[in-house]
């Protein structure tokens, strides 16, 4: 499995690590209606939730990238190094959320952003 592989995979998994925190210690936590009392956190706990949110909406792209680079036989050391970069971007930027950084957060989103565009780039 190539290293852009494994990065599918994590990046698929890194949305639940940021719904845990947002549910970390369970206060209230209403399993039977678990978005609207999401929907009621604040503090810590709303950010992981939203980043949660974030983070599975930039999933397609990045595995569409991934996916469409390999099967153009794109370099693959390029197409790892890029998903790699997508990575790290997409953990500072759930540290960041939950920090409470917007203008640093923004720019590792945007960082996450390029590394998926130049994915396509090596097609």
């Amino acid at each position: 499995m190539t290293i852009a592989y494994w990065c599918v995979l994590f990046m698929g998994l890194l949305p639940i690590v940021a719904a845990g925190i947002a549910k970390k210690g369970f206060e209230g936590y209403d399993n039977a209606a678990p978005r609207q009392w999401l929907a009621k956190q604040t503090g810590y706990r709303a950010r992981a939730n939203a980043a949660q949110a974030n983070l599975f909406e930039s999933l397609p792209l990045f595995f569409a990238a991934v996916i469409i680079a390999v099967i153009a036989d794109a370099p693959q050391y390029r197409v790892d190094l890029l998903a790699l970069g997508f990575v790290i971007a997409r953990i500072a930027y759930l540290v960041c959320y939950l920090a409470d950084w917007p203008t640093s957060r923004s720019i590792v989103w945007l960082a996450g952003l390029a590394c998926v565009v130049a994915i396509f780039f090596q097609i």
